[in-house]
């Protein structure tokens, strides 16, 4: 099941916390950062995805 823009940005948002400690081990830093732009990329494809829906409603 995918999960919604609301749920990704919410882990995003964890992942930049964790990072943002500096009290994280530089190999699971690396990690998070992996996961934190996987995420970020999603959040934007979702975003053109409905802008695209948006922009042909208006068509």
């Amino acid at each position: 099941m995918e999960q919604t823009f609301e749920a990704m940005l919410e882990q995003l948002e964890k992942v930049v916390k964790k990072l943002e400690t500096k009290e994280i081990a530089l190999d699971d830093a690396v990690k998070e950062y992996k996961k934190g732009l996987e995420l970020a990329k999603a959040c934007y494809t979702m975003l053109e995805n409905a802008e695209k829906v948006l922009v042909k409603t208006q068509e």
